[in-house]
Parts: structure tokens; C-alpha cells; sequence
């Protein structure tokens, strides 16, 4: 990765390239310009006066707080290939003003090891994703590693074959039975959604996101919602409002929604990649958070439109100053 090219240029070819030109740039992040130069040069991203912004936000007397602002390090995973890239991720993510980060994955550390590297920038893995385990000792060797970090939460990040109501009622057993383990350790334990949880099954009006609501014990099991893909999964029913279809989706839980993906939407994008850094594309967060707020608000991009240095800054200062 080169911290020498004109990241000003480049986003705004990136975002004009997928029909951005429509889009207000860095709607609601503040001094674009100075953010990706900051970037490009490898600089921390300069403080700018908080105020109110157009597109999603506006003027809002509420934002997020500083302390609970995260991103899932799958954002920037084709720039953590080796030890040397992920050393210069987290140093990044540091200057950029990040105090946390969730994980996916430890590179090619221990857990102690990476506790250790965090700690030395200034940053603290508050959350991670963690498949469901294949035996009881690699559930307590990953609960184990998620104490010795540090972690508040772990996080089943995606369950979806075989895709049929009885898989789906087994996988909610399965996660009730981790969750009381993990409750031991000192751990929340939770679900990450994608779009097909909201998918009738086959020959049916029963989706698996009403079975695996229904059916996770709401006194031990959390939900991390993904904002992208609620939204998507309104898009994909039909829904008459995707926004309001997303918020249905975390008004109405049985359980609580602690964390957020917040992730935006480019509906100009070519199908298998809609994604679009914050404050560029269509949803509106400041409603959404508006109506629920959580525990950490955690940026990601599936597919970065620049770098994936450049989505973390931008998403940083996007939450940073938004008023809702």
C-alpha cells in the first residue's frame, strides 16, 4: 500500500466511478479534504469544530460518543497480510482517533501477543467474531483468548447452511448453550446478521431471523446488527422503506441490541457490491440512531472504495461528527 498517492483524487474518482457524483462527498464526516490528506501522507486525521451537517445528519443536539466508536478489522484485511501490514494498520487506525477495534481473526499472534500490540497504540479489542465451536474445549480456549484481550463481546458473525428451520433452531440452541458459558467468563455473547436471515424459507412465510429471534434466550444472547444488511434485507422482501424496514428490525427484537455495524448503502454500485464508506450512500443513520442507540457503533466495508486505510478514516470522522 502506497501513503504517497493523491488520496483526495482518488476518492473522488473511486466514488465517481460507482455514479457518486449524485452524493454529497463525506456527507456528515467534515473536511473531506483534509481527512484523506491526512491519510495519504500517513498524518492523524486533524480535529475539526463539531457542528451540524447536511445529508444524513443535520443539526442534532445527540452523537456518538468518541469511547464507543469501533471497526471490524475485515474492513482492512487485504492490508494485514502479514505482521508488518498489520502493525501499520493499528498504528493508522490509532492516529485516526480509534480507541477500539473488533476483531476477525488474530493474525499470526497469540491472543496475549495481540493484547500486547494493542495495548502498545493505544487500542483495545472490546469485540470480536467467533464462530460457533466445534467442541467444548475450543469453546473455552476462544472465551479463554476473548478474556486475556480484554473483550466485552464475542460475536457469531454468520450462519447460513443448511438454510432450514430446523438447522436454524439447532444453531439457536447451540448459541444458548455457549452463551451461558461465556456468561461465566465475563462475556456478552451475540449475533451478527446478514440479509438472508429476513428471507422467507422456500414454500414459506417463516423466515429464520422470527426462529432465531424466537428461539435465543434473550436473557444471555445479544444482537449486533448489521445496519447494511437490515437495510438490504428490506430491499430484498420488497419492503415499501428498507430504512424503516431496519429499524423495525431493531425496535422490534426480543433481544437487546447492543452493538451496531454501521456500514452504508451505494445504490448505484453493481450487484455483490453496494457498499459504500459512510456518509455516501443512502441510509440514514442519524434516524436509525435516533431511534435505538447502543453500546459501540462499529464501522465497516465489505468491499473499501478506495483503500481500507481510506474507509477507516472516513468512517471514523463520518461518526465523529455526526449529529442526530
Amino acid at each position: 500500500m502506497c501513503f504517497g498517492f493523491d488520496g483526495e483524487r482518488a476518492l473522488r474518482d473511486s466514488l465517481n466511478q460507482k455514479g457518486a457524483s449524485r452524493r454529497n462527498l463525506l456527507r456528515g464526516a467534515a473536511a473531506g479534504a483534509a481527512g484523506v490528506a491526512a491519510i495519504s501522507t500517513g498524518l492523524a486525521v486533524p480535529a475539526v469544530a463539531h457542528g451540524g451537517h447536511g445529508g444524513h445528519g443535520g443539526k442534532g443536539k445527540r452523537s456518538v460518543p468518541h469511547h464507543e466508536i469501533s471497526i471490524q478489522l475485515y474492513t482492512l484485511r487485504s492490508a494485514m497480510q502479514d505482521r508488518a501490514g498489520y502493525d501499520l494498520v493499528l498504528d493508522r487506525l490509532a492516529q485516526y482517533g480509534y480507541e477500539r477495534v473488533e476483531l476477525a481473526g488474530y493474525g499470526d499472534r497469540t491472543a496475549a501477543e495481540l493484547a500486547a500490540r494493542l495495548k502498545e497504540v493505544g487500542l483495545r479489542s472490546t469485540s470480536s467474531h467467533e464462530g460457533i465451536s466445534a467442541s467444548t474445549a475450543a469453546m473455552h480456549t476462544k472465551f479463554q483468548n476473548a478474556v486475556t484481550l480484554g473483550q466485552k463481546y464475542v460475536v457469531v458473525p454468520y450462519l447460513r447452511e443448511p438454510n432450514t428451520p430446523d438447522q436454524w433452531k439447532a444453531w439457536a440452541d447451540q448459541m444458548n448453550a455457549e452463551a451461558a458459558v461465556a456468561r461465566k467468563y465475563g462475556l456478552r455473547y451475540g449475533y451478527h446478521n446478514h440479509a438472508h436471515e429476513f428471507v422467507p424459507f422456500a414454500g414459506s412465510t417463516t423466515t429464520p431471523w422470527e426462529i432465531l429471534t424466537d428461539r435465543l434466550d434473550r436473557r444471555l444472547v445479544h444482537l449486533e446488527v448489521d445496519l447494511f444488511w437490515a437495510y438490504t434485507g428490506g430491499v430484498e422482501t420488497g419492503a415499501e422503506d428498507p430504512l424503516a424496514f431496519a429499524i423495525d428490525v431493531v425496535k422490534d427484537a426480543p433481544q437487546q441490541v447492543r452493538q451496531y455495524h454501521v456500514k452504508d448503502r451505494d445504490e448505484s454500485g453493481p450487484e455483490g457490491n453496494k457498499f459504500a464508506d459512510l456518509g455516501t450512500g443512502v441510509i440514514d443513520f442519524a434516524k436509525i440512531f435516533r431511534a435505538h442507540g447502543v453500546e459501540e457503533y462499529i464501522v465497516e466495508n465489505d468491499q473499501p472504495d478506495v483503500t481500507p486505510l481510506t474507509t477507516a478514516a472516513v468512517g471514523h470522522l463520518y461518526l465523529d461528527h455526526l449529529r442526530y
